[in-house]
């Protein structure tokens, strides 16, 4: 088993990465402190998987309630947020209760963010089901969605640990590999240039990332996430840098609709953007279309579709990043160098005409 520590100005915390550790949950909890209940939140299609094993698992702290909330990023609205509220309340959860989030990014965003604001805040335990959440699920940032922007209503608020076990992402999809995947490039080529070369010669296709490989992924993904965190937990400074690709993603996830495009293909977009854009701002030739071409190597889209520049330049004013109505982008200077910059909309509107056409791309 793994360990890593996440040092933050709020609070220090474990991840660990292992197999098998759902089937232990009570030993590495009960070493946080003394809880009076469990409100497992989970999503229906992890629940059916691994939720009665994991109640099972946990029910030596004490009373286990669950929480079953729609899959996929439909499950951070407002809705599904008052619905776990609402359940906390009529099964008579208290200060003392843990929240264990038990799925992916989404369930751990929805689930943070209801112990962040339960009776002003309960603790609450990751524990991720998909490779996706090794991003999401360290350094404490919860949210839902708005139609209007994505993760725009939440707080950061740290967990008091990550369980990370292995043994869970062997029932994910494809999609879902690549949407994960997606972030794991997107550490390297923002921090670490030798495990960008790492996941270039070892990670020929997705089926690769399995095993010792994955461990070691997930490890170093999760140590740039640290690091970053660490120097950086409110995203005052170089935290932003984690949104690398991530303002036209938010853009092209908002348009369509969320979760009709996985956050993966939708950020692997966004990165080739960036990319683009950062040639153009930089007056030098980094790349592109050979980071074009590894990227379809896995399966991920090159482009949005039905969009029209204009329509996606409006969204991605929307990003938090923007400041004063200035849209602002991480960009690459080098791989495992990134800095953020103000770009004039007329700047980023010609790089999107270059790239997608203008128009609608069909």
């Amino acid at each position: 088993m793994e360990k890593l520590q996440i040092e933050t100005t709020s609070k220090s915390y474990e991840v660990l990465i292992g197999s098998g550790l759902h089937t232990n949950v009570a030993h590495y909890v009960q070493k946080l402190g003394k809880f009076s209940s469990v409100f497992v939140i989970s999503d229906e299609a992890v629940a059916p998987l691994y939720l009665e094993n994991v109640k099972q698992s946990v029910s030596p702290i004490g009373t286990v309630h669950t929480c079953v909330v729609p899959k996929g990023e439909t499950a951070k609205s407002f809705d599904t947020y008052y619905y776990c509220q609402t359940k906390m309340l009529e099964v008579g959860c208290d200060r003392n209760t843990l929240v264990l989030a038990l799925g992916g990014g989404a369930v751990g965003d929805l689930a943070g963010f209801v112990a962040a604001t339960y009776m002003r805040g309960v603790p609450f335990v990751q524990m991720p089901t998909t490779l996706l959440a090794h991003d999401s699920s360290v350094g404490g940032k919860t949210a839902i969605n708005h139609p209007l922007g994505k993760n725009m209503i939440g707080a950061f608020y740290q967990p008091e640990a990550v369980l990370y076990d292995i043994d869970l992402l062997n029932s994910l999809p494809e999609s879902e590999w690549r949407s994960g995947f997606a972030e794991v490039i997107k550490h390297a080529l923002i921090w670490d240039e030798p495990f960008y070369k790492w996941l270039k010669e070892n990670i020929s296709s997705l089926q690769d990332l399995r095993k010792e490989k994955l461990t070691y992924a997930l490890k170093k993904g999760i140590s740039v996430k640290a690091a970053v965190v660490k120097e950086d937990e409110r995203e005052l400074g170089i935290r932003a840098y984690l949104n690398f690709g991530h303002t036209l993603a938010h853009a092209i996830e908002a348009l369509a609709g969320y979760g009709k495009v996985t956050h993966g293909d939708a950020v692997a977009i966004g990165m080739l953007f960036a990319i683009r854009v950062s040639e153009a701002y930089y007056e030098k030739d980094l790349g592109y279309e050979s980071f074009a071409k590894w990227f379809a190597q896995y399966g991920y889209p090159t482009y949005p579709t039905n969009y029209d520049s204009e329509t996606l330049m409006s969204y991605m004013k929307k990003d938090k990043k923007a400041q004063f109505g200035n849209l602002r982008m991480v960009l690459m200077k080098e791989i495992g160098a990134v800095e953020t910059v103000q770009l004039s909309d007329e700047f980023v509107l010609e790089r999107l005409n270059e790239v997608f056409g203008g128009g609608k791309i069909d």
